[in-house]
């Protein structure tokens, strides 16, 4: 196997984590913060594809409208989970797990059957933005351009929440309130607010993903349920509430995969499924996490 090769195996690895990333990051943001399991977060990255989709449709003759397109997908994403969170998810806070997960898969259920009514169950897809069509040799290869943007946009992302997080006032609330949210409320501050705000940051993430992964992969019914669970896989691997863990979980998860694929070519998933019990064995809080 030459050089060549072996490196367009991990940059193919590295796509997959950063697309990973971003929907994992939104998933362990709501961990983190509000210790509710999410399992409908997929759901969300499904709808932010649909969306895209669908404005792409209606702007099609104005040009540019891929970039449109995403910002609108993410922002509606965003909104549904912001309701979604005033509705339902505030009354999950402090339950047992096990609400949290038959909730959130009901969820899943009814936004799935509801994109098959607004949609159909047929394959839909998206169009590459012409600025990023092309493709720039690199080692002997050569990368599309648009596999190079995602490349770069998940660190870009991790770079500004963890500014977020740790350099404003808002991201000292929102890890005050991970901490004791009991004493945060007996100080003033509107805890409500933080936890809409975190959820419609989290439905964002998902949406984003989900809009910037459809020039390269078909939007169908179901893919909600497979992302969920390489995300879940992630944050397993990362630790359940970390930022930085998340992240290095999906470069983790992203390049077993690759090289699983080329080393192992039936037992690619096995791989990482395996990696992510000998954590669980090892590290039951993840290789970034605390535990609990």
């Amino acid at each position: 196997m030459s050089l060549s090769f072996l490196f367009s195996q991990f940059m193919g690895g590295l796509t997959t984590a950063m697309f990973l990333f971003l929907i994992a990051s939104g998933l362990s943001l709501v961990f983190g913060v509000m210790r509710v399991i999410n399992f409908a977060h997929g759901s969300f990255y499904m709808l932010g594809a649909y969306l895209a989709w669908q404005v792409v449709a209606w702007v099609h003759p104005t040009g540019g409208e891929f970039w449109i397109a995403a910002i609108c997908a993410a922002l509606g994403v965003a909104l549904l989970g912001a309701v979604t969170e005033r509705l339902f998810f505030r009354w999950l806070y402090g339950r047992e797990e096990l609400y949290q997960l038959l909730f959130t898969y009901a969820l899943v259920l009814i936004l799935g059957d509801a994109a098959k009514f607004l949609w159909g169950t047929g394959q839909l897809s998206v169009s590459t933005p012409p600025v990023l069509a092309g493709g720039v040799p690199i080692f002997g290869t050569t990368q599309p351009l648009y596999t190079l943007f995602i490349i770069a946009i998940g660190p870009a992302i991790a770079f500004a929440l963890w500014l977020a997080l740790n350099r404003t006032g808002t991201g000292r609330m929102v890890r005050a309130a991970q901490m004791d949210r009991e004493m945060l409320a007996a100080l003033g501050a509107n805890v409500s607010t933080i936890y809409t705000g975190m959820f419609a940051l989290s439905a964002f993430l998902a949406g984003l993903s989900g809009a910037l992964v459809t020039p390269i992969q078909s939007i169908v019914p179901g893919m909600d349920v497979l992302i969920i669970v390489q995300a879940f896989i992630v944050v397993v691997i990362g630790g359940m509430g970390s930022l930085w863990g998340t992240f290095w979980g999906s470069v983790i998860y992203g390049q077993v995969l690759s090289f699983g694929i080329l080393i192992f070519p039936s037992f690619s998933l096995f791989s990482v499924f395996a990696l992510m019990a000998v954590i669980l064995i090892v590290r039951p809080w993840g290789l970034f996490g605390r535990p609990l």
